[in-house]
């Protein structure tokens, strides 16, 4: 089985989860890895080249999911517009490049690990997430756990995942500390921004920005 693993600090307690799962479950032998950036793991999902992915949720619509994905309640600190003469899309990604769009607001749009650097810097920037519950008072789903089979699976990881507190080991923290160029406890406080329960209000958010994002696209064929 092949899981496709983004290497983002928002899946850190996951990974951290999934370490100690396969360890004691029978999966250990039969969970490999495909790592990528989302954009990357979503076309390497839809052409099953994996078999379970963290999905950005523009691409998730039409795969079967659990309740666990990559949701921000309010700001989320690494999923950025930087003010600029143009809009430009970041190529990491897909979902937040739509949202730009929806809401309507220009610029380069950053995700990840480097968003959050910059962020950090205190550099000019709109969080987008921040914007998105601004306007709607919903929170933003960026991405959920999909699945082409295994379901029960994929139920047992979820159940498992959000009935726990994950620690993060020292060790783990300062190896993605020194990969990602981020301090520590930066880390743990942007963690503490990450929501991946994907309960009622999630899923009301996620079905307002289909609605918006399929007006967005209906509007630029309008306009092309």
């Amino acid at each position: 089985m092949v899981f496709g693993k983004i290497e983002y600090l928002n899946l850190l307690p996951f990974h951290v989860f999934m370490k100690r799962f396969t360890k004691s479950s029978q999966q250990s032998m039969s969970m490999n890895y495909n790592k990528g950036v989302p954009s990357k793991i979503n076309k390497k999902f839809i052409s099953r080249r994996v078999d379970a992915a963290f999905i950005s949720s523009i691409s998730a619509k039409n795969y079967r999911n659990v309740d666990l994905g990559i949701i921000a309640k309010k700001e989320v600190l690494s999923v950025l517009v930087v003010p600029h003469a143009k809009s430009l899309n970041d190529t990491e990604s897909a979902t937040s490049n739509v949202l730009a769009k929806v809401l309507k607001i220009q610029g380069e749009v950053l995700i990840g690990d480097k968003a959050l650097r910059y962020y950090l810097e205190g550099r000019p920037h709109l969080d987008l997430a921040a914007s998105w519950n601004e306007k709607h008072r919903l929170p933003f789903v960026f991405a959920l756990l999909c699945y082409h089979k295994e379901q029960a699976l994929y139920k047992k990881i979820q159940k498992q995942f959000l009935k726990q507190k994950i620690k993060i080991p020292g060790y783990i923290l300062k190896s993605a500390s020194k990969r990602s160029s981020i301090k520590e406890q930066d880390i743990l406080n942007y963690l503490n921004y990450i929501s991946y329960t994907f309960d009622t209000k999630a899923k009301l958010g996620l079905k307002k920005f289909y609605k918006e994002a399929k007006l967005a696209v209906n509007c630029d064929k309008i306009n092309a």
